[in-house]
């Protein structure tokens, strides 16, 4: 009604175009918006991200093919989040001493997890430093919660890190300072941007992994991608 009401007040003095702009401004605020825990395709939303998810093969801690695809979900909220984190990335051309031609950007390497995926994991690892209990739930199984680097993004060649993923020791601590300089400055950069452009929190004992804390409410999931 507010829409309609400022139509006819400016239909007499107001030009097609600025009429136009205002129909466009009422439509997007009438209509309905993706539910912010509604899974979707990551590259739907950041088509220029990288995805190479480690349980899509064997290499992680299980060795074994957990996910029957390379195709990557997460929770809306979480991704509109991480758009903003990958666009500040993009925007770096030099970081720590180096020069990047095209800029920085993100890999994922695990995002939303089937919840019966879960339960495969925790009777490898039934560690909840590691793994979630899968009776609880974990943030990936909700689509709240994403594993990440960050890439050289003109040779994709990833940024020198802590350690590997799934690494299971206090290397792989976010408090931990046994690195190099340059190794603390880029995990640094991740997790500033992560935490302060894209409002995740994180994971103390594991450098790669962010929680989109909205997420804490969602529903756990066992949708299986194909």
């Amino acid at each position: 009604m507010i829409c309609v009401s400022i139509f006819h007040r400016l239909t007499k003095s107001s030009s097609l175009l600025l009429l136009l702009n205002i129909f466009i401004i009422c439509h997007s605020l009438t209509s309905g918006q993706t539910p912010t825990n509604k899974l979707v395709k990551v590259k739907e939303i950041i088509p220029d991200i990288e995805i190479e998810l480690k349980y899509s093969t064997t290499d992680n801690f299980t060795k074994q093919i957990l996910y029957p695809t390379n195709t990557c979900y997460l929770a809306f909220g979480s991704l509109e989040n991480l758009k903003l984190v990958q666009d500040s990335l993009r925007n770096i051309y030099s970081h720590n001493g180096s020069k990047y031609s095209e800029g920085l950007g993100l890999k994922i390497w695990d995002g939303y997890r089937a919840r019966s995926v879960q339960y495969r994991m925790w009777e490898i690892i039934p560690d909840s430093r590691y793994v979630a209990d899968p009776n609880k739930g974990s943030s990936h199984n909700r689509g709240g919660a994403v594993d990440l680097t960050i890439i050289d993004f003109s040779t994709k060649r990833e940024l020198d890190m802590p350690t590997i993923f799934d690494f299971f020791g206090v290397e792989a601590h976010h408090e931990n300072m046994d690195h190099p300089d340059h190794v603390i400055v880029n995990r640094e950069l991740l997790k500033n941007l992560m935490t302060n452009v894209g409002s995740f929190s994180i994971y103390a004992e594991e450098w790669w992994h962010y929680k989109y804390p909205p997420s804490d409410n969602f529903p756990l999931l066992d949708f299986q991608p194909e």
